[in-house]
């Protein structure tokens, strides 16, 4: 064991989470990021070894956080330097099952790998008796096809734990399949169908589903004895959180080009011939569009050209790094060709997002806390987990606003976070005044109240048992 290998010493809140794992057989961890639920999950663990009660555990968490984040912390601290952890995936993953370990942990694509005919009797006997998901909402659609091949096997396990930060951030739908997964429908029932005619009223159209008067309430209460809620702002002293948005008017050329298709969408809404998938392009488009460009397939061929439209939010990105003299900025952005024009402008800057590996953005990680990297780019599917940038950070822009309040929460939390000094975080939002930015930015602060009420609830839960 290295002499530089520091020892774990839980905070009072952090000592309650273990406990809640322990005593529970289905838990979840609702934590903000910065919390340490990786260090209170491998306590937890670690405990439940000591005392006889644990063989194997099956860890399931995206590929980053694979890599990242569970080995380092084990590394960091002497209290789990005993714990063996076998990463199953790459050119050795069957060697890596094979390996005699206590923790084996893999991204939820593994699972088909992992639960194949060919492999099953090994799954088996490695007696898991511990299902760990961290990032639990992967698992909240129940069509995906992660879930159905999980599903048949969750019996095996004894305990059932799932990590999350953002468990409804897209509404409470997404809350069945993550709670199925742990505690077999005990909470919210068995079948998904159930819990959308209990809870829900759908649409003439079928294709959005709106809560039932009460049914929030009567949700939170099913779930409350199931989950653990902890928020950064309630243990941690966090920096103030000031959201600061940039409205920006579109070039003349470029508002014609937005209007036309805007009313092209909302002719086709008032005529009520319009599927689902004509929305989804259109207003698509339309968030291209507001950003300064847009995709476009060439009638007869199947080559996606990018169109580039004006530089009215690259401008305003500009402004905003002069306006911030040197002070670290990170970026996010969606398309590609949002990224095209942040080079064209600022040269190629370092970014985190498709076709970046794990070591690349591991690096990046090290130089943007080291105060190296004045400007980083994030797309937030490819940075929202496991990566802490908190270190310098005070400014994040987003370029490209998006629909997902999970990404958009998750990412954020990046810098906003346990270990930031500074005094303010700053969040700026490049907005296109007149469209669908503003819809989004509003679609965002309603996901955002409607994840909180759930919070809110868990938490007056744990206060009444005290």
């Amino acid at each position: 064991m290295s002499l530089n290998l520091q020892k774990w010493s839980p905070h009072p809140y952090q000592v309650k989470a273990v406990n809640f794992l322990i005593n529970n057989y289905s838990a979840a961890l609702f934590l903000d990021p910065g919390l340490g639920k990786t260090s209170i999950t491998l306590q937890a663990i670690k405990f439940l070894k000591e005392h006889g009660a644990l063989n194997k555990v099956l860890l399931i968490a995206p590929l980053r956080i694979c890599y990242s984040v569970w080995p380092a912390e084990i590394a960091k601290w002497s209290n789990f330097s005993d714990l063996r952890i076998s990463v199953v995936h790459g050119p050795n993953k069957q060697a890596a099952l094979e390996a005699d370990a206590d923790i084996y942990i893999l991204n939820p694509e593994g699972l088909a790998w992992l639960l194949d005919a060919r492999r099953r009797r090994l799954f088996l006997e490695k007696k898991f008796d511990v299902l760990i998901i961290d990032e639990l909402t992967k698992f909240k659609h129940t069509n995906t096809s992660r879930f159905k091949k999980l599903k048949p096997f969750l019996p095996l396990f004894r305990r059932r734990w799932g990590l999350t930060g953002s468990p409804a951030s897209n509404g409470l739908m997404d809350l069945f399949g993550q709670c199925y997964v742990l505690d077999l429908g005990e909470s919210l029932g068995k079948y998904i169908t159930h819990y959308r005619n209990e809870y829900f009223t759908q649409d003439y159209n079928g294709f959005t589903w709106t809560l039932k008067p009460n049914a929030e309430s009567m949700i939170f209460e099913r779930i409350r004895p199931l989950a653990l809620r902890m928020g950064a702002e309630d243990y941690l002293k966090m920096p103030e959180l000031i959201t600061n948005n940039i409205r920006i008017e579109l070039p003349e050329n470029a508002r014609k080009i937005y209007d036309d298709l805007e009313k092209e969408l909302i002719a086709q809404i008032e005529g009520s011939m319009v599927t689902a998938s004509n929305v989804g392009v259109a207003t698509l488009k339309c968030r291209q569009i507001a950003n300064g460009g847009v995709y476009n397939v060439a009638e007869g061929t199947s080559t996606r050209e990018i169109i580039q439209i004006h530089d009215a939010k690259t401008d305003a990105l500009e402004e905003l790094v002069d306006e911030l003299q040197g002070q670290p900025l990170l970026v996010a952005y969606e398309f590609e060709h949002d990224l095209q024009r942040i080079f064209k402008r600022f040269g190629k800057l370092p970014y985190i997002g498709g076709g970046v590996s794990a070591a690349r953005s591991a690096e990046l990680e090290k130089q943007w806390n080291a105060g190296k990297i004045p400007i980083l780019l994030g797309h937030p599917a490819s940075i929202g987990h496991g990566l802490n940038l908190q270190q310098v950070g005070r400014h994040i822009c987003w370029f490209s606003l998006m629909w997902n309040f999970e990404l958009y929460d998750q990412f954020n939390r990046r810098i906003y976070r346990q270990g930031n000094n500074s005094k303010v975080v700053t969040i700026h939002h490049l907005v296109a005044k007149h469209t669908i930015d503003e819809i989004v930015y509003n679609t965002l602060k309603y996901k955002k109240r409607n994840q909180e009420a759930l919070f809110h609830a868990l938490l007056e839960f744990s206060k009444s048992k005290k």
